[in-house]
């Protein structure tokens, strides 16, 4: 996306957002201790070296750097949104209307995002392809296959461009036509692996390539881990496709479980250290046995149903407005799917009844309804789809209609 004034680098909450991101001794989890203890990012950036000290998990030592770093980060912050617009990049933060509202439903969503491409309200319905870097050729290709699959029934195929299962996934998302977003283990300035330039350009043409790191933070293996819990978090499942049984891969499928969200994985040859993981995921119920797209879709509920249709084309219904605009049903001789009535889940039912003429984000529904956030995510992308609600600004939605 062109960079000007009605698309800058940054909103001016992602740059205060990046002033204390780049603070040292400061990760997501004490990131929201800070802003929830102390009243917001002003606050925080405001507070003395005793304020800071009190709040939970920070402590003397961490409060002194804080307080030390936010005296230079302002020459880091232009430093950063610099390479970010040299490298066609923008900058994102969990106060901006466009952060993906799945992502902030974990226990420890990143702060800031940089990202090459553009994020849409179909990425909403996302799901996560990982596996072995080290991956066999059957792995390779169940991948790229499963990914398609995925891809062609409008869901977009998250995954971190590594070697081996994710590239794989990446190729099969775009052959297909589809959408893909790759997070990465290291800042946009770089790509890595390298022989992964051209990819990572289709990916930014057709997706969007993403990180939480520093844009000139180099590939390091500390890195990978953190960034799983990205992957997954933007995703309603994680597919495993082959993984070792201590590995990257098994990681996802822990983070995916622990976020309550659906874990599914492929099996392979018995004789295969590729194939340990997934068939340990199998074997204790950990995740759902996986050999056609339909085991995928009926697991996802109503949202697979819809999308399993094959004369509805669901994915690309949801744009910024929602599954259609109001403009366009009155053009359209029968009902539109908004006064039709369509038939509503009781989750489904719930929602709506709970929503007055008001926009709610999904914080706001779980708290009016008491159920999990994943449950009201889930209920939101099908009311979506069905035409019965649609996105008002931001991550809050409205009713498309009385009904």
């Amino acid at each position: 996306m062109p960079h000007s004034p009605d698309h800058p680098v940054a909103s001016p909450a992602a740059i205060q957002y990046l002033r204390l991101w780049l603070c040292p001794g400061v990760g997501p989890i004490r990131f929201a201790a800070l802003l929830r203890e102390l009243g917001g990012i002003d606050q925080v950036l405001d507070a003395g070296e005793s304020s800071l000290a009190r709040v939970e998990g920070i402590g003397t030592k961490t409060a002194r750097a804080i307080a030390e770093a936010r005296a230079h980060t302002h020459d880091q912050v232009k430093r950063e949104l610099e390479l970010a617009a040299r490298n066609g990049a923008r900058l994102i933060c969990l106060a901006d209307d466009d952060y993906p509202a799945i992502l902030k439903r974990i226990d420890d969503p990143p702060p800031c995002l940089f990202i090459r491409g553009t994020l849409e309200p179909a990425d909403a319905l996302a799901m996560a392809v990982v596996g072995s870097r080290q991956c066999t050729r059957y792995g390779a290709e169940q991948s790229e296959r499963f990914a398609a699959l995925l891809a062609g029934a409008g869901l977009t195929v998250v995954s971190g461009l590594a070697r081996g299962i994710d590239s794989a996934a990446h190729r099969g998302a775009l052959k297909a036509g589809g959408r893909t977003l790759a997070v990465m283990g290291c800042g946009l300035c770089h790509i890595y692996p390298s022989e992964a330039q051209d990819l990572f350009l289709d990916i930014a043409a057709h997706g969007a390539v993403l990180s939480e790191l520093p844009m000139n933070t180099m590939p390091d293996s500390s890195n990978f881990p953190p960034r799983n819990r990205i992957i997954v978090g933007l995703s309603l499942g994680t597919l495993v496709v082959e993984a070792a049984i201590k590995s990257g891969a098994m990681i996802s499928a822990r983070l995916a479980s622990e976020y309550n969200r659906e874990v599914f994985a492929l099996p392979g040859p018995v004789d295969r250290i590729q194939s340990e993981g997934c068939h340990q995921l199998i074997k204790t119920g950990a995740a759902k046995l996986v050999t056609q797209l339909t085991d995928i879709l009926e697991e996802l509920g109503e949202v697979g149903r819809i999308l399993g249709r094959p004369d509805d084309d669901a994915a690309t219904r949801m744009d910024s407005d929602g599954p259609q605009s109001e403009d366009s049903a009155s053009d359209r001789s029968g009902p539109s799917a908004a006064t039709a009535n369509p038939a509503l889940t009781a989750d489904e039912r719930l929602i709506i009844d709970a929503m007055s003429a008001d926009a709610y984000s999904i914080d706001e529904l779980c708290e009016c309804l008491a159920m999990p956030p994943a449950r009201i995510a889930a209920g939101i992308t099908t009311l979506q789809l069905k035409g019965v609600l649609r996105r008002a600004d931001g991550d809050r939605y409205e009713r498309a209609g009385h009904r």
